[in-house]
């Protein structure tokens, strides 16, 4: 039988004041932490997430004190979370936030959604727990323990299928207390109605599950759109030059925007280098550089994208680097020492490749 949506409410929110997650933007109304806890959290599991939010909490303690930030601070705290795009947005909002309102983040759901990196799901979130504004926020968690729950077979890959979960999670909400209603759903779905083991014998809902009494807890919520990932393939030449190393700062709108890494070359499939035609690659065969190449290829997994990555590390000396120095130059690469580089933000990547090779 299907759940009565008032009966699906009190179950809920029974099973969140026994169950809940006592986490530090729990405690507060204050928007600027529900907001940052919500950036932090989108693509990143809560025990990898929290310490960021506790750093970021330390060190920018007010949306104005991370306005007042440059981006490369931000990035360099970021390092590690990845996506950094949520990164170069939060501060830009922050920005935003700073010099049109005041500071004063606006208090409903339409114009938080109008935000730098605030989507719908943020929005609602804020919205909700901040201010009490009746909205469903709906992410993941929503998505898999209503389609469960309620039995929906629509396949939410589709536009259809996501707008009748938002349908049914909007109906839903709690009226009088939709901020302690949405910790509740997103908390179940977390600790409860997990992706792939849900723990559906101590769940209070299962008298009413029709996954459950169906035995479909594996195959809802339907999604069939699977992410076709692109493959790259990267050649990263590293050069160093007594206690320095020439980095370049990623500024096209690719992966990793504004951290660091070194000269980079990209192909289509793997090659060798002396099969790439290149004019560093040539300047080190001039002046016959030996290049010392790690044993293993790394493989970086992000969200639409598969890369393969080699580094290739070159001794450079004196003569090397004047002959390159207009080479040099036109791709902006600067020998930093390891001071330097410790506080300029990289990619988890090239992060990895520094403390692996000390």
């Amino acid at each position: 039988m299907t759940i009565n949506h008032s009966v699906f409410r009190d179950l809920l929110l029974s099973w969140y004041k026994v169950s809940q997650r006592f986490l530090p933007w729990r405690t507060t109304t204050d928007p600027y932490k529900i907001w940052l806890s919500e950036i932090i959290l989108q693509q990143t599991r809560v025990a990898q997430g929290l310490p960021y939010y506790e750093r970021f909490i330390t060190q920018y303690p007010t949306v104005i004190a991370l306005a007042k930030a440059t981006e490369q601070e931000v990035l360099r705290m970021w390092q590690g979370l990845g996506y950094y795009s949520r990164a170069r947005n939060l501060h830009s909002c922050a920005q935003t936030i700073v010099e049109q309102y005041n500071g004063i983040f606006p208090s409903n759901y339409q114009a938080l959604l109008k935000l730098r990196g605030i989507g719908p799901y943020t929005a609602a979130a804020i919205a909700a727990v901040s201010f009490k504004e009746v909205v469903a926020a709906v992410d993941g968690n929503v998505y898999r323990v209503l389609a469960r729950i309620f039995g929906l077979t629509e396949d939410i890959g589709t536009a259809y299928g996501r707008k009748q979960i938002h349908q049914l999670a909007t109906i839903l909400v709690d009226q009088i207390q939709p901020d302690t209603y949405s910790q509740a759903i997103m908390d179940f779905g977390a600790l409860q109605c997990t992706p792939a083991l849900p723990l559906c014998s101590t769940c209070v809902f299962q008298l009413y599950c029709i996954a459950f009494q169906t035995n479909r807890q594996k195959t809802l919520p339907i999604k069939t759109n699977k992410l076709n990932k692109k493959k790259r393939y990267f050649d990263y030449l590293v050069i160093r030059y007594k206690n320095t190393l020439y980095m370049t700062k990623r500024t096209s709108n690719d992966i990793w925007k504004g951290m660091y890494d070194f000269y980079l070359l990209e192909s289509k499939c793997r090659l060798e280098l002396d099969q790439i035609n290149d004019p560093l690659v040539a300047l080190v065969q001039k002046h016959n550089i030996r290049i010392n190449t790690a044993k293993k290829e790394e493989r970086h997994l992000l969200t639409h994208q598969s890369l393969f990555v080699r580094f290739h590390t070159i001794e450079a000396n004196q003569s090397f680097l004047k002959d390159g120095e207009d080479l040099l130059n036109a791709y902006t690469l600067h020998p930093f020492n390891q001071m330097e580089i410790e506080i300029l933000p990289k990619p988890i990547l090239i992060q990895n490749f520094l403390k692996n090779s000390h």
